[in-house]
């Protein structure tokens, strides 16, 4: 019998959810995101780009609720987790720029440093460690910079020892404490994309909310694929700093361009705080509610 229903579950089709779910569990674990982000955020070196590292997690969570079926019997919560870890670590290998010569070169320093450790009982100096690589100390502190500048990343190297990538998710149920934060924070982000650019907001909704392909949003609005490509990311950007301006003021970096620029920045993030109160943002709705108004343009 057990060999029957495993076998039966098995050949279960795959449930394709409607547009409204996959847009209810988009907007139900944004927050993992940003938790995921900080995480790696934490470990790296002080010019990685946590925009970057968001733009990717958000993509690989609108990519996973496309793809996700019920029908397995992993929760959604796991299944987002280990396609937004693996997206980021794989933007993170695509931005590492050392050649194997810098691999081969920091390999050897940091055996090097070992050996020299062992031996003197203590840490060797900047001359020593030059003198026993047969460098100068100038091609020293190069070596150094170079292993300081480039990443060296491992799925091993985000997880405790033993753990599995889903270890890192809490798996408790939120008090009514998180669920209100949780619930004015999804508000917060409703407002901010109803009051985006006309066409800024338009590229969003028509992308992320009712997947229409890059190429009929570029054919709408007039414009190459690749401008509808920086527009969204624009829009990530506002989106993640109107928000922050209310939830997370110390999160937002104060803006930078012309005057002008900067105005209209502000007037934006204005605007999410003013485009609902704290009961209308209580009052969750569905992203699928959302229209799309067509902007032709030449």
């Amino acid at each position: 019998m057990t060999a029957d229903v495993a076998t039966a579950t098995r050949e279960l089709p795959m449930v394709e959810l409607s547009a409204a779910e996959r847009s209810a569990l988009v907007e139900q674990h944004l927050p993992l995101v940003g938790y995921i982000t900080s995480e790696f955020i934490g470990r790296l070196p002080s010019h990685v780009s946590r925009d970057d590292l968001t733009s990717a997690g958000l993509m690989a969570l609108f990519q996973a609720s496309r793809a996700y079926d019920p029908n397995t019997g992993v929760p959604f919560n796991r299944y987002a987790n280990t396609r937004i870890r693996g997206a980021i670590l794989d933007d993170l290998r695509g931005a590492d720029w050392a050649s194997r010569g810098v691999r081969s070169r920091q390999r050897r320093l940091s055996q090097t440093e070992d050996q020299l450790t062992t031996q003197l009982g203590r840490t060797p100096t900047s001359t020593e460690l030059a003198a026993a690589l047969g460098v100068s100390e100038k091609e020293l502190a190069e070596t150094r910079d170079e292993a300081q500048r480039s990443m060296v990343l491992s799925m091993q190297g985000f997880t405790a020892e033993g753990a599995s990538l889903d270890d890192h998710l809490p798996t408790h149920t939120p008090g009514p404490e998180q669920e209100l934060l949780h619930r004015e924070r999804l508000g917060y982000l409703r407002s901010a994309v109803s009051v985006l650019p006309e066409r800024l907001r338009h590229v969003v909704e028509g992308y992320f909310l009712h997947e229409r392909p890059m190429a009929e949003l570029a054919e709408e609005l007039g414009v190459s694929e690749s401008r509808i490509s920086q527009m969204r990311a624009e829009a990530l950007v506002l989106l993640r700093d109107g928000m922050n301006t209310h939830l997370s003021p110390e999160m937002v970096l104060k803006a930078a361009g012309s005057g002008a620029a900067v105005k209209r920045k502000e007037a934006y993030y204005a605007a999410v705080g003013t485009q609902s109160d704290f009961r209308s943002r209580l009052a969750l709705s569905s992203f699928a509610q959302f229209s799309v108004p067509v902007a032709r343009t030449a």
